[in-house]
């Protein structure tokens, strides 16, 4: 297993927000107001202010920015300790409880995966298609855009046609999965299988002995498609809102 307070920061830096800033040890996130990773504080050490004052900074700073006050707690990580009660005596409760599984990289890939730098307009085209709200996926592709490097994109085409995609970025030894979608005309067909497998080979050409990917706590087949390619749990988190 990996200690969450290494892989948390390394996770917050691979899905970059559009605007980020800091107060001390908290880290602030902006952007379109979707993908609450990215719209949300992550309280990973101790703020450079007062507690209280420091949850009023976020508050402000998000508003500002037409968000809602959010803050990521990650189990054992936030700081802090009594964070969660500070939030709770001012009306916020924990949602969307978000599963970290950790798996190898390694094995092998697919020649019917196409792996390359940058999302092109076919990978795009099924993440689009696979958005259930149009800003949302825009946020999202804008998101995939800034993986720093090295990033891969995943794509697998059926009879021409984009099919399945997913996204790695590799960093500090290991690979975080993203955005691994298909299209509704192909799924329950193994193709996402495919995907991450060619993510993981790829991963470890890069250096990364590792995987880590985020999963939303109730998605039961998503999570048993990882745990057969050896993805274990390793922690979780939830968002705090009012």
């Amino acid at each position: 297993m990996i200690d969450p307070a290494r892989l948390e920061p390394l996770a917050d830096d691979a899905w970059p927000a559009r605007e980020r800033a800091v107060l001390g040890g908290w880290r602030l996130n902006a952007s379109a107001g979707y993908s609450m990773r990215i719209n949300a504080c992550w309280p990973l050490g101790a703020p450079d202010r007062d507690v209280d004052e420091a949850i009023a900074a976020v508050e402000a700073w998000l508003q500002a920015r037409g968000l809602p006050p959010r803050f990521k707690l990650t189990d054992g990580v936030f700081a802090p300790a009594d964070l969660d009660h500070r939030l709770a005596a001012r009306g916020y409760a924990p949602t969307k409880e978000t599963l970290v599984m950790l798996g190898p990289t390694g094995g092998q890939g697919s020649d019917r995966v196409v792996v390359s730098t940058t999302p092109d307009d076919a990978f795009e085209a099924v993440f689009t298609a696979t958005a259930g709200d149009p800003e949302d996926g825009r946020e999202r592709l804008e998101t995939l855009r800034r993986i720093p490097a090295p990033a891969r994109f995943a794509r697998l085409d059926i009879d021409g046609g984009p099919a399945a995609i997913g996204a790695s970025a590799v960093s500090g030894g290991l690979a975080g999965v993203f955005g691994m979608r298909t299209a509704p005309a192909h799924r329950r067909q193994g193709l996402a299988r495919l995907v991450l497998r060619a993510l993981l080979a790829e991963a470890a050409a890069l250096g990364a002995d590792r995987a880590w990917l985020q999963v939303e706590a109730d998605n039961a087949p998503a999570i048993a498609l990882y745990a057969d390619e050896g993805f274990e749990p390793a922690y979780r988190y939830r968002y705090w809102a009012r």
